[in-house]
């Protein structure tokens, strides 16, 4: 597949994504400007790369693109959500956010952290809305998979690795694991996620994981080196933050160049996960590419 194949299909993808998000909350009464704090971070644009993870597993099983969006667009939700929580003053205490004021410097903090609270609750009740013209297993079965995920086997509990991290040195085994709950178990449970709605098959499933994980760390260690050297205009957000709260990073114990070679060998085994699905795994193979390449 050429690069340009590959970006028109991920535009094709992002475009439905936000279709999608730009309806939710739609004639809701607007308490205290809580659904304008939620739209105001889940519209903020972005890659949309986990949506788009979603969509195309759900493809590559042989599923239903379109029956899959509120599954893509709920682990949006849940990412966006992680988002607003991880700029408070009491985690990151981050001020940007995708070139604009972060949600609590907009909104306050306490409207910012019942905005995280109603996207992940929103998520759940987008998959699990009436009239999904899906098995009943396979919704249980997606909406489960992002819920340990995102909660404290997941998400959660890398985040809470991730503060505790800010106050000793780790060792390289340490933040593999805390960015492995952090980044990748997300990251995994998109492309899980798109396989359930399909209904695919267990060997699928494996490789969906396999790519998942390897893509998740390279991804990971990509951001840590741009927040070293990356340009913050690009970025939308400052650089040096990792150094600024005294955290341990990929970059603090392999270096700059050495961290170049780990995206390198962890994209090429993400493309080699992909052997079962032969060349309709192409558009996923340019992905874990484009992103080990990324400025942004």
């Amino acid at each position: 597949m050429n690069q340009q194949m590959f970006q028109d299909r991920y535009e094709t993808y992002r475009s439905a994504v936000e279709s999608y998000l730009g309806t939710l909350f739609a004639g809701r009464p607007d308490w205290q400007d809580l659904y304008e704090s939620m739209r105001y971070s889940l519209l903020a644009g972005g890659k949309r790369l986990r949506p788009v993870l979603t969509l195309e597993a759900c493809r590559l099983c042989g599923g239903d693109v379109e029956a899959a969006l509120p599954f893509a667009g709920a682990v949006e939700m849940v990412h966006t959500y992680s988002l607003i929580h991880d700029d408070l003053p009491c985690m990151d205490d981050d001020d940007l956010r995708r070139g604009r004021p972060t949600n609590h410097k907009v909104y306050g903090e306490a409207t910012a952290v019942l905005a995280g609270d109603g996207l992940l609750t929103a998520a759940f009740e987008a998959m699990l809305a009436p009239g999904q013209a899906l098995p009943p297993e396979r919704i249980v079965l997606a909406a489960g998979i992002l819920a340990r995920a995102a909660g404290g086997a997941g998400m959660v509990g890398g985040q809470i690795l991730d503060m505790a991290g800010e106050e000793r040195a780790l060792t390289l085994a340490e933040v593999e694991e805390l960015q492995r709950l952090k980044t990748g178990a997300l990251i995994t449970a998109a492309l899980e996620m798109g396989w359930a709605v399909a209904g695919g098959t267990e060997e699928q499933r494996e490789a969906l994981r396999r790519y998942g994980a390897a893509l998740g760390l390279a991804f990971q260690i990509q951001d840590d080196i741009l927040d070293v050297v990356g340009d913050e205009a690009a970025l939308g957000k400052p650089i040096g933050s990792d150094a600024r709260s005294g955290k341990t990073t990929f970059v603090t114990l392999k270096g700059v160049d050495g961290c170049r070679v780990l995206v390198a060998r962890l994209t090429e085994q993400a493309a080699e996960a992909l052997a079962p699905f032969g060349g309709e795994g192409a558009e996923l193979r340019a992905l874990a590419e484009s992103l080990a390449d990324r400025q942004t």
